[in-house]
């Protein structure tokens, strides 16, 4: 009697048949798992973005982007406390805003414990590489981290500076020692984001603040180029002069993402959402002014 079982022929076309069925699956699950993180990601945008209007209730204006002197030649001279910073105690922070000194500079020894510390809020679930304390300090002409200034926290989301290069003055909501109401921004809270996302896939960004003597860089996996740039740029981030779609950089203080297609954007109104990479770059633009008097129509973004 002939014994039943597989031929070799049969278990090879099996084994193809659970190869390929898994070449499908695979994808599908990853699809899913990012489809996960890039909600989570919007409700922890939506912490930041509430935590800003109580910013607003309990002080009558928002965050500035970053606190600073200036000395007699237009530069900051500290202490550089960001946006982020001053939203701890309405993002459940108590402890952690009781324990920074605002008076002395993020780089300040008496701050070491607090400016390091995890906000898991302030973080995209998509950008696993942004998830522990990062040096940083001067940088060569290579963009090599040179003479190290401390260690920070890091987050995934960064002010609106507006259009031009992070500074003092912006076109946006958050720029140095900037006090913006919501009655002055002029183009409605609806349709001007305050904060967008910064994915550590591109360059550094902190929930800490500007420290002075500081330069921005891109990260050590970024395909972008150094460019030496104000160390505003950790909090901060603007939607000019080139664009390949929100969330897509072509600078390191660009506004980034690690999402398929577009990144997250909170806006003055408390609402979040996610503009695509076919998002027009006027209308981009027009989103990240306070008072430009552009006309944003429904469906635009």
């Amino acid at each position: 009697m002939r014994k039943s079982g597989f031929t070799l022929i049969e278990l090879l076309v099996v084994m193809a048949m659970i190869a390929v069925l898994l070449g499908l699956l695979v994808p599908a699950v990853q699809r899913v798992r990012e489809s996960a993180s890039r909600l989570n990601c919007m409700n922890n945008l939506k912490q930041v973005s509430l935590a800003l209007l109580n910013h607003h209730d309990a002080f009558k204006q928002l965050p500035a982007g970053y606190s600073s002197a200036v000395d007699s030649l237009g530069n900051d001279t500290g202490p550089g406390w960001g946006w982020a910073a001053r939203l701890l105690p309405h993002m459940e922070q108590e402890i952690l805003f009781k324990a920074v000194d605002f008076t002395k500079p993020v780089e300040s020894p008496l701050n070491g414990p607090a400016r390091e510390a995890i906000i898991k809020p302030l973080l995209c679930p998509s950008d696993i590489g942004s998830a522990k304390p990062f040096p940083i300090g001067s940088r060569g002409a290579s963009g090599a981290l040179g003479s190290v200034i401390c260690q920070v926290g890091p987050s995934n989301f960064v002010g609106n500076f507006g259009v031009g290069e992070p500074g003092v003055d912006g076109e946006g909501v958050l720029f140095r020692n900037s006090a913006v109401r919501i009655e002055d921004i002029l183009d409605g809270s609806s349709t001007t984001f305050v904060v967008g996302e910064r994915s550590f896939r591109f360059a550094e960004a902190t929930w800490t603040g500007a420290v002075t003597g500081s330069a921005h860089g891109p990260t050590a996996v970024s395909p972008l180029p150094f460019v030496e740039s104000h160390p505003s740029n950790f909090v901060l981030s603007h939607t000019g002069e080139t664009y390949l779609g929100p969330g897509y950089p072509e600078e390191t203080n660009h506004f980034s993402a690690i999402h398929l297609g577009g990144g997250n954007f909170g806006f003055a109104d408390g609402h979040v959402s996610y503009l695509s990479r076919n998002t027009s770059y006027a209308t981009y633009k027009a989103l990240s002014t306070r008072a430009g008097g552009e006309s944003i129509r429904s469906g635009d973004y």
